[in-house]
């Protein structure tokens, strides 16, 4: 999608993200890292339509490759509409070689997390004004093993039915104003096996998956 605004907001984010300096082993680090803004130089350059025909003229004058113009450029990755349910999948794995070697490294994450930071300045979806888009964690998902075999277990928690949930996933619409997380019973489940625990429980797990719903 090309953009005709100004070219300095599309840089801009709802929240500060400078003021951010997330905790390495994070998930705010991860997000920081994902989203960070990139230079693209030397063999990245890109190409440019509008220096091309500057320097070249009408692209149908243009006869031989070498004739187009490359130019050094931004990128950055930002989210553009919040959603109603946030997926979070977390890479476990890394290149060992010609084998791949599964990362066990605990991520830490948290009950509430504020995607402000990581969002567009004219994200579609976020009322004028917001400078927070908090989510509230509801489900995880664990893997135990290596790269070749292993188990999966998830952490989900029970509580009441989300009345905006329902609103932002049916018709688009953000009404609610909370702001701590849904309250709720968390429940370990492997296999037929069901147990409740603690929250405590829940954010020390080696999360592959994070399932978060919109609260802001």
């Amino acid at each position: 999608e090309v953009s005709t605004d100004d070219p300095e907001m599309a840089f801009c984010t709802l929240a500060n993200r400078e003021e951010l300096n997330p905790e390495e082993g994070s998930i705010h680090h991860c997000l920081y890292q994902f989203t960070r803004n990139e230079t693209l130089t030397e063999t990245n350059k890109l190409l440019c339509d509008v220096c091309t025909q500057r320097h070249c003229g009408p692209k149908n004058n243009i006869k031989s490759e070498k004739k187009y113009v490359y130019t050094n450029a931004k990128k950055q990755m930002l989210i553009s509409l919040a959603p109603p349910v946030l997926t979070l999948h977390l890479k476990r794995f890394q290149h060992a070689g010609f084998n791949l070697r599964k990362v066990n490294r605990h991520i830490k994450f948290p009950e509430v997390i504020d995607l402000a930071p990581f969002c567009t300045a004219k994200c579609k979806n976020v009322a004028e004004g917001n400078t927070k888009v908090l989510y509230s964690l509801y489900g995880v998902v664990e893997h135990s093993g290596t790269m070749r075999s292993g188990h999966y277990t998830a952490y989900v928690k029970m509580r009441a039915m989300n009345n905006h949930l329902s609103d932002l996933v049916l018709r688009g619409q953000s009404q609610a104003l909370e702001t701590e997380p849904v309250k709720g019973q968390w429940f370990h489940i492997s296999d037929t096996h069901v147990q409740p625990v603690s929250v405590s429980k829940v954010l020390s797990s080696q999360a592959y998956l994070l399932f978060y719903e919109r609260l802001l």
